[in-house]
């Protein structure tokens, strides 16, 4: 189920938080970041405020075809303050934004996205919805660039699996290769299946772990712990984090996979 809109809020202050409370507590803000490879935890840092103020903006324009302008620019230049304790500041005030942007929103209300025709809406909920992982993500790298990594809350990670198919995955650009599908097993007892072919990707929970002689057993499965299963959707862990059964290879396609709607 997905967390309710103020939830969705709620998650976003305290993931923030604690990427604020890594960045505190680092050696040095030029500290590379090994999941970000072409990143230190400053770019990493002007990144993520940096996107809480776009989708801020994005939300507050409303619906639209693209982009709005303002935000786009304001993208482009944006610039975090180098001192430790001014980024600091300059964080909090990119979540305030982002979170008063949405609550003047509400859940329902129309704007732009990044993504089209895929399973999430185009609306301030789904913002938030993805936001949560963003930032999750992004905590992560910040804690792995201290070489202190912690596991996603059980809670962000669950639904962040049904998210990152539902928005980053789904499409109904048809699948260049042969039609199969991916299973996600997450220890903590949920199912998703994506499924690709001529009508594109579509992901669906599964009511059971599928096992035994399966009619419609998928060409590969994942299983792991939810956290571990978003971190590998990602790119953030490898492979070999989790079980894989079937044809591995399957994944490099998704990954390679640049559909046009």
């Amino acid at each position: 189920m997905t967390p309710d809109f103020s939830h969705l809020r709620r998650l976003i202050d305290e993931r923030s938080a604690d990427f604020r409370a890594a960045v505190a507590s680092a050696p040095s803000l030029d500290v590379r970041v090994p999941t970000c490879p072409e990143w230190t935890l400053f770019d990493l840092a002007e990144h993520l405020g940096g996107g809480d103020r776009f989708w801020a903006a994005v939300v507050g324009a409303g619906p639209a075809d693209g982009p709005p302008a303002k935000a786009v620019a304001e993208r482009a230049a944006v610039a975090a303050p180098r001192e430790r304790e001014a980024l600091l500041a300059w964080l909090a005030e990119s979540t305030r934004l982002l979170l008063s942007a949405l609550r003047e929103a509400g859940e329902e209300r129309g704007c732009w996205t990044w993504w089209g025709a895929s399973q999430s809406p185009r609306n301030s909920g789904a913002v938030a919805r993805h936001r949560v992982q963003e930032t999750a993500v992004h905590t992560y790298d910040a804690q792995v660039a201290q070489g202190a990594p912690r596991p996603l809350p059980d809670e962000v990670a669950l639904d962040g699996l049904d998210e990152f198919l539902a928005t980053c995955v789904a499409t109904p650009a048809a699948w260049p290769h042969k039609p199969t599908s991916f299973d996600f097993h997450a220890a903590e007892g949920r199912s998703w299946r994506l499924t690709v072919d001529g009508d594109g990707a579509r992901a669906a929970r599964l009511p059971t772990t599928v096992t035994g002689e399966d009619p419609d057993a998928p060409g590969v499965s994942a299983r792991g712990t939810a956290g571990e299963l978003v971190l590998f959707l990602y790119g953030r862990v490898p492979a070999d984090s989790v079980r894989i059964d079937g044809d591995g290879g399957l994944f490099d396609l998704l990954r390679a996979w640049e559909p046009e709607e």
